[in-house]
């Protein structure tokens, strides 16, 4: 249990509470979406904190391979589905959005657990970074834009329309870049279906 993969329990346990202060209505002025944005900041930046700690003190492990990946989908995944729950990004394209991005997410760790059983590393590629930095942009923005409706602060109507439609156009970057990057993934690594295709085939004819 070394510092990286503390850190990377300090996100997983940070995300209860952003939970809590998010939908914290009893607290005036939208102080609760403040503190969840806090949280929310804080906890991305220990995800960069444990890489490069990891990298740089040769403290990379196996577990840390396997929880690190998980605590980022938990914490991005929990944001989007706070920001549907209370009507931020409206419904069907909330739904839309995280169906798409819960979809691909899926779809990259079953292809990296196929991998890994054959000894091979998936190394996250560009469009896959893309997304990363979208979305880290994108959720806290719209963490913002809830703190807007909520808070009960009148806000310049200008204002809060270019917020919106700034809003928007990032999550439907992250949402672009989630479908161009798993494409891609898919496409680039689809050796690792083939080679499955290939030893299934052998079995059965050694079955046979």
């Amino acid at each position: 249990m070394n510092l990286p993969n503390k850190l990377t329990i300090m996100r997983i346990c940070l995300i209860p509470f952003m939970m809590f202060f998010y939908f914290a209505n009893f607290i005036p002025y939208g102080i609760g979406k403040i503190i969840a944005l806090v949280i929310f900041i804080v906890a991305a930046l220990t995800d960069l904190l444990d890489g490069k700690i990891a990298r740089s003190r040769n403290l990379v492990t196996n577990f840390g391979k396997f929880l690190d990946p998980i605590a980022d989908k938990i914490l991005t995944s929990t944001v989007f589905f706070l920001i549907i729950a209370d009507g931020t990004i409206p419904n069907p394209y909330g739904a839309i959005i995280v169906t798409i991005i819960i979809a691909r997410e899926f779809m990259v760790s079953a292809l990296r657990l196929l991998a890994a059983n054959r000894g091979i590393v998936l190394a996250a590629d560009i469009w896959g970074k893309a997304k990363t930095m979208v979305q880290m942009i994108a959720l806290p923005v719209s963490i913002v834009l809830s703190f807007i409706y909520t808070s009960g602060i009148s806000f310049n109507a200008t204002f809060v329309l270019i917020f919106e439609i700034f809003t928007y156009i990032m999550l439907g970057l992250a949402t672009l870049l989630t479908v161009i990057s798993g494409v891609n993934y898919l496409v680039k690594n689809k050796a690792c279906l083939k080679e499955n295709n290939e030893e299934k085939t052998k079995e059965d004819s050694i079955e046979k």
